[in-house]
């Protein structure tokens, strides 16, 4: 199987969801294009990690495209797997794949399910769970999800630029639709393209509350991720400034969704671009989001990262700015404060560009060697800027070595995040 992974990295993986085995294994599964010019097979992609930091290639789930789905799209490759571990006694049934078959720009569509025993299969088809045509639908049947409601019920969030994202309730026993294409939680304008796709809900147990995450643009240079918060698992989606993510009013087109990773460059670092189509999921009590990205200087190469979540007083999650590279190495030897110089991305929600970070102090009493710990802290930009934030440890990409990092949000609900320099 002809799919790079360079030093252990997920070199080539698009729309990746992880999961940990009952071998202790993780999982990722994802889309897969070419690299450096060679071709992959068609399928679900797989990967295993020990760490969560190095990542072998492990085959592929289903390869080829299942009868039913293909039969209804033409499709010649699957996108965007979605595996859940699911509450059933079948242990043949115990994990679910919802992967989608489609082609570039068309809504002729399908959202299909494939059950395992395990995450390393065997996987076995079982049809196709939403389609579309066309000629006929409005929305896209692609880029499936799955999250559990308060009530243990099952939720499939699904959905692209066509006419937004849907969720729609699912038998907990089959797995399948209970009626209708579901509910429209987030819809995008014409003026900016309809550009919503990538969908993923997490419910969160401690708040009561679901997060929804999607991805903005273009995937090819200008994806962003955007987060919106709602008391139930239709809706409405708010972001940290009120605005909906369904149909926000003129105006907020390009604002609507509190933008939490986009693409940046920190100071001897690779600059990325196009973060998107992310899921989430947990290590324990730590969460983690898993996107893709494209290299700033060559946007043809992409690849899978996996970065610490952590969240602020207000509740709202703050991607780390720099990719996961170990528990270890990101505990500093003993605890130290936000006090000093960092360097800060702003990240705009209306720039797609790539931010370059800049050089500025940062004062608050905020102290810790790794652990996320909330509070206030100021930026000292033109003005004052004071953040709902969250101080915690990440690995410098430059050095490898452990580094303090921060992320908060503004009165105007913009996301800051940044990485401590070293004391001269």
């Amino acid at each position: 199987m002809s799919v790079g992974t360079a030093s252990g990295r997920a070199i080539g993986a698009h729309d990746p969801t992880v999961v940990r085995g009952d071998d202790g294994l993780w999982y990722m599964f994802s889309t897969d294009a070419a690299v450096d010019d060679r071709d992959v097979p068609a399928g679900a992609h797989v990967r295993t990690s020990a760490d969560l930091v190095h990542w072998d290639v492990a085959g592929t789930a289903l390869p080829g495209v299942p009868a039913a789905a293909r039969a209804h799209t033409g499709a010649v490759g699957l996108w965007a797997p979605e595996v859940v571990r699911w509450p059933t006694g079948d242990d043949a049934r115990r994990w679910r794949m919802y992967y989608s078959a489609s082609s570039f720009g068309s809504r002729t569509s399908a959202i299909g399910l494939a059950t395992a025993p395990a995450p390393a299969g065997p996987w076995t088809d079982e049809g196709v769970v939403v389609s579309t045509t066309n000629e006929v639908d409005a929305h896209n049947a692609i880029d499936a999800a799955i999250v559990f409601d308060r009530d243990g019920e099952p939720w499939l969030t699904y959905g692209s630029f066509f006419d937004g994202i849907r969720t729609v309730r699912l038998d907990i026993d089959s797995g399948l639709p209970r009626s209708g294409d579901g509910v429209l939680i987030a819809r995008r304008p014409n003026s900016v393209d309809g550009a919503v796709e990538g969908a993923y809900v997490e419910y969160r147990p401690d708040r009561d509350d679901y997060v929804l995450y999607v991805s903005y643009d273009s995937l090819f240079d200008s994806y962003s991720i955007r987060v919106g918060i709602s008391a139930e698992v239709t809706g409405p989606y708010l972001d940290a400034a009120g605005r909906p993510l369904l149909d926000a009013p003129a105006g907020d087109e390009k604002r609507s969704g509190t933008k939490i990773l986009g693409g940046l460059r920190f100071p001897g670092a690779t600059a990325w671009s196009a973060p998107g189509h992310n899921s989430v999921f947990f290590d324990g009590a730590a969460r983690f989001l898993v996107h893709h990205v494209r290299r700033a200087d060559d946007p043809r190469q992409h690849e899978a990262q996996v970065r610490r979540v952590h969240t602020t007083r207000g509740g709202w999650p703050i991607a780390s700015p720099h990719p996961f590279a170990g528990y270890d190495a990101e505990r500093l030897d003993e605890p130290a404060g936000a006090e000093g110089e960092w360097d800060i991305v702003c990240l705009d929600p209306e720039r797609t560009d790539v931010i370059a970070s800049r050089t500025l102090r940062v004062s608050g009493s905020l102290r810790t060697s790794a652990d996320p710990v909330a509070g206030e802290l100021v930026v000292r930009a033109e003005t004052d800027v004071v953040l709902d934030a969250v101080l915690f440890g990440a690995t410098d990409p430059e050095t490898g070595h452990p580094v303090l990092a921060f992320g908060g949000i503004d009165r105007d609900g913009v996301v800051w995040i940044g990485s401590k320099r070293a004391a001269a």
